[in-house]
Parts: C-alpha cells; sequence; structure tokens
C-alpha cells in the first residue's frame, strides 16, 4: 500500500480518499474511527497475500489475517455497522483438480493463506446465522492483474513480487533478470500453472455491484466468485505481454512452489445471476495497462 498511491486516486476521481493508518487489530484505533464519523459499509481488503510466504511464516499470516479480521467485526459491531464487503479467494477451494469452482463446493484450502480466508469465511457464516441486520459478502477473487488505464495507479509491490503481472513487468522495465516460473511440469496443455486471471477494474466494478446489491436486498450472507471463467497459463500470459511489448523477456523454469495448484478457474455464473456483473477486459487489455502502468511508473511509487 502507498499513500501516493491514494494521492493519484483522488486525481482521477476528483475526490480526496481520508487515510487513517492504524493496525485492525488495534480494538481502541477502530472504535476512535468509526466514532469519528458515520460508516455505512466496510470494504475489508486488509491483509497478508503471498501463498509461498505464508506457508513459511503461518502464524504471521493468522494473526494478521484471521485475528486482525475478527477484531474489525467486533469493532463493527460496537458501531452497529453491519454491512460488510470480505476480500476473500479463490484459494479457498484447495485442489479439485481442472473444474471451475463453484460457490457450493466443498472448501479445503491447502495452503495457510487460503485457510485464513476460509476460517474468516465460516466466521462470517456463524455471525450472520447469530444476529441479525448483517448484510455480508464474501468475494472469492481469482488472479487480478492489470492497472488502471491512466497508468497512474497499478501493482507496486514491496520488495521482490510475488505475482504473476508484477515480475513480468519489473522483468520489462530492467528491475528485475528474468521471469522465473514456478514449474514446468504441471499438468497443463503447456506444463505450466493455470490460472483465472481478471482486469482489476473489472474486480473493482464487481465490488460496487455487490454492495449496490447489498444496500438494495438485504441478503444476510452472500458468497461470488469473482473470475473470468477461463483458465490462462503462466506462459501463455507472458507470451500475450510479449506481443504488447513487442519483445521477448527472459525466463526460466524453476521449481514448483510450495502451497501451489496446478489449475483453478472460476465459475462466475452466480455473479452474473445475481449481480448483473461478467468481465469486460480482455488479457490485452490486462496487458496492455499492466505495463502502460510500469512504463510510466518504472520505480513504481517510490520514484515520488
Amino acid at each position: 500500500s502507498s499513500a501516493e498511491s491514494l494521492r493519484r486516486v483522488g486525481r482521477i476521481t476528483g475526490v480526496e480518499p481520508r487515510l487513517i493508518v492504524a493496525d485492525i487489530r488495534d480494538a481502541q484505533a477502530l472504535d476512535a474511527l468509526f466514532a469519528a464519523q458515520p460508516i455505512a459499509a466496510v470494504m475489508h481488503f486488509a491483509g497478508l497475500k503471498a501463498v509461498g510466504e505464508s506457508t513459511r511464516d503461518p502464524l504471521r499470516y493468522h494473526d494478521n489475517n484471521v485475528g486482525g479480521g475478527i477484531s474489525l467485526l467486533q469493532a463493527m459491531q460496537r458501531a452497529a455497522v453491519r454491512t460488510l464487503i470480505f476480500s476473500s479467494s479463490a484459494t479457498v477451494y484447495g485442489e479439485p483438480g481442472f473444474e471451475q469452482f463453484r460457490e457450493d463446493m466443498r472448501c479445503d484450502p491447502v495452503n495457510p493463506y487460503g485457510r485464513g480466508k476460509w476460517m474468516i469465511e465460516q466466521v462470517l457464516a456463524d455471525l450472520a446465522a447469530s444476529e441479525s441486520g448483517w448484510r455480508i459478502a464474501a468475494l472469492r477473487y481469482f488472479n487480478p492483474v492489470g492497472a488502471h488505464d491512466s497508468g497512474l495507479i497499478g501493482e507496486d509491490p514491496r520488495g521482490v513480487p510475488n505475482n504473476l503481472m508484477p515480475t513480468i513487468t519489473q522483468v520489462a522495465v530492467g528491475r528485475l533478470p528474468r521471469l522465473r516460473v514456478f514449474g514446468g511440469d504441471w499438468p497443463t496443455p503447456d506444463g505450466s500453472g493455470v490460472r483465472d486471471y481478471i482486469h482489476v477494474m473489472d474486480l473493482a466494478e464487481g465490488h460496487v455491484a455487490a454492495l449496490r446489491h447489498l444496500l438494495a436486498h438485504d441478503p444476510a450472507l452472500l458468497t461470488l466468485n469473482l473470475g473470468s471463467g477461463h483458465g490462462i497459463s503462466v506462459l501463455r500470459m507472458l507470451h500475450a505481454f510479449e506481443q504488447v511489448l513487442g519483445r521477448a523477456l527472459p525466463c526460466e523454469i524453476a521449481a514448483r512452489r510450495p502451497g501451489d495448484i496446478a489449475a483453478y478457474w472460476a465459475d462466475p455464473s452466480r455473479a452474473a445471476r445475481v449481480l448483473g456483473w461478467r468481465t469486460q477486459r480482455d488479457l490485452h487489455a490486462m496487458c496492455r495497462d499492466a505495463w502502460r502502468w510500469q512504463q510510466g511508473n518504472p520505480r513504481g511509487y517510490a520514484q515520488d
């Protein structure tokens, strides 16, 4: 996260977002926040998000993601704010093979990051069942990529990126020497992992649609996949980016990462039916917008 990204959001929207720096595990800070101004709804994005890192440091992930989530819910309960959109993840499903993930499938996450998301989903279900008045949407993201089409805001991870697209773009601007593809022997058509990539602006529009639905229809708990419904391999994503870039990028096949799975993609039909939401942007747009962001901000927000 970056304060500069919020300033740029203000440039795009004409509305300057208010920034309060606090830890969601800090009950006093949360109570002060909810008391300071009227809050109609909460979108909960705060959390650690690297699958591989979660396998190396599970206590840190559960303390931050699970403990922080419960702390936030308790603060919302005290403040009588009961409308919530939770940033969940497709990693809650685990490894069922090549099926599309549907919301009614059994969840069996295979890494601490996914297990933490699933724990919070279970807490949300218990909360909605035990106390009336809650309006909750748990949105299971697939793999967000791309950037705002202005090029002003985009993905700028601290340190070495853990995700595919910022790694590719940083190789393209010379910040990293090569792309490492983790696993070339997966049971997929080209041997690389297959994911459902979704443009981050489609994802943002999904949140707006979910919030409007909660406010209009008062569901206690709604669980939805936000994805395109199509699987794209890591190597296909690389080649699509190279077409936008106009040149090849150095690449090597490395060992699989602990906690990764071979392939998954969404069944997004429930979101289409309930919210009227579908992805609008294709693979080319994902690569084009990610490159526009990185090309215009080769050092990310740090250069500012």
